[in-house]
């Protein structure tokens, strides 16, 4: 078995104005992929949905603080999970199955160093 990332990068904005109803779809989407996960022999090793990108702080050279994330795109990194998948086709079937309403999802193996 092997760790993958599956980083979830959407429009922020999206979120942003969404209504309780489209927040409370987002959220059972998001259950439901939990649920979906154990089902395909990947064991979901954690996650977390991150503040929006107004709220972050970026460092440079160990040195220069600066408000707000490195570069400014239209999808940003939104949250993440953490999978034990048994090959990179058992991580991207469980990528494919990700929420991600208002962009999509990248799936990147874990380095190890042995």
């Amino acid at each position: 078995m092997a760790q993958y990332l599956i980083l979830i990068y959407e429009d922020e904005a999206q979120y942003a104005t969404a209504s309780p109803e489209v927040m409370g779809e987002v959220m059972q989407a998001h259950n439901d992929f939990a649920a979906q996960v154990e089902q395909r022999g990947v064991k979901l090793l954690g996650g977390n949905a991150l503040q929006p990108t107004g709220t972050a702080t970026s460092v440079r050279g160990g040195s220069e603080v600066t408000d707000g994330p490195f570069v400014e795109t239209k999808e940003a990194l939104g949250g993440y999970y953490l999978i034990d998948a048994p090959d990179l086709d058992a991580a991207l079937a469980v990528g494919k199955l990700c929420p991600a309403r208002f962009g999509g999802v990248e799936v990147r193996p874990v380095m190890t160093f042995d």
